[in-house]
């Protein structure tokens, strides 16, 4: 009898799980930077405007804990000055250090306006923080996509499902913070974050089906990559019964009514189920993927560094944010006059 031995080298992945946050907190800062501009135009007392303090806490967290997850990913933070001592445009991570900074201050000047009460402000600053959202987003989506060497990533639907699960993960944001702000989740414009929930999905669901299309039909490559990995890989069917079965989850919770979502507990529910899809779906994407060969047969082993590579540096993340968000609901609630005029 002979006996084949299959030896599965062990290789260190080149994005560490700091990519994995620093996409899902950039990806909720942009999103939610084009729901707070699109809510600035609404009239008075209408859902729109009710929806800001929400989109603004969620905004001003997301936009100061990303960059701190991206100079973690960089491995040595000093390194970040080389982006601007070389000239290098065709670079998408060039670019990206370029059109960051320009982010984040339209980001913090926009909640300043709304903290202080200046609506007119506050739409200027909507519009050109609406421009510089969506560069956000063809940014970090670009910079994975050209990747021609990854089938899985060498695809236009890649930015696309990164922004909308993104936006989906804004909404549930939106919905777990806004239990800690002024009248709890009662004043929360419960319909229409359900309304643009319910929109996320089906956008969700529409771009998966044209992906299976144009990859039936043999125009996007990443389709069969992803189906062979299907058929080989049982961890790979597992996470796909996960994402079917979260996806049906959401569903049931937004068929819930209004009144039953303005609920800590539901909304608590449907809130986390959205958060943990939109991070899931990026973990996946850059730590699963990488656990595919570019040549050769099976897969890549990785295991979860404990330290601040992994799942410390998670934690710390995590830690980042509960701590951002505790300041500034404390500060809305110590001076919420500012506010009033705004959130009404």
């Amino acid at each position: 009898m002979q006996i084949s031995e299959l030896l599965t080298p062990v290789y260190d992945a080149a994005w560490l799980p700091w990519a994995v946050q620093y996409f899902f907190l950039i990806g909720i800062s942009a999103t939610t930077a084009l729901t707070a501009a699109f809510a600035a135009f609404g009239s008075a007392g209408s859902p729109a405007r009710r929806l800001l303090p929400a989109a603004v806490t969620v905004l001003l967290v997301s936009a100061i804990a990303a960059p701190v997850s991206l100079l973690a990913d960089l491995h040595q933070p000093g390194r970040f000055w080389h982006f601007y001592a070389h000239f290098t445009p065709w670079s998408w991570m060039w670019l990206g250090a370029l059109l960051l900074p320009v982010f984040v201050t339209l980001a913090l000047l926009f909640c300043a306006a709304w903290w202080w009460g200046r609506i007119g402000w506050v739409r200027v600053l909507g519009m050109a923080l609406a421009v510089s959202a969506l560069s956000i987003l063809v940014y970090t989506g670009a910079e994975v996509m050209v990747l021609r060497s990854r089938p899985l990533w060498h695809t236009v639907f890649l930015p696309v499902n990164f922004a909308l699960t993104a936006w989906l993960g804004a909404l549930g944001a939106m919905f777990l913070v806004g239990r800690w702000l002024r009248g709890g989740t009662q004043a929360m414009p419960v319909e229409l974050l359900r309304s643009l929930s319910v929109t996320a999905v089906v956008m969700m669901v529409l771009g998966a089906g044209a992906w299976a299309l144009l990859g039936m039909l043999g125009l996007d490559p990443s389709f069969d990559a992803a189906l062979r990995l299907f058929a080989e890989f049982p961890i790979w069917r597992v996470s796909l019964a996960g994402a079917v079965a979260t996806g049906f989850c959401m569903i049931a919770l937004l068929q819930r009514p209004a009144r039953t979502l303005s609920a800590p507990l539901p909304s608590g529910a449907l809130a986390l189920t959205m958060l943990a899809a939109a991070w899931i779906f990026r973990w996946v994407v850059f730590m699963s993927v990488q656990g595919v060969p570019k040549y050769g047969a099976g897969l890549y082993l990785y295991d979860m560094p404990w330290g601040s590579d992994g799942l410390l540096g998670m934690v710390g993340v995590l830690g980042l944010c509960v701590a951002l968000m505790a300041a500034v609901t404390y500060a809305l609630e110590r001076f919420p006059a500012r506010t009033r005029g705004l959130a009404a």
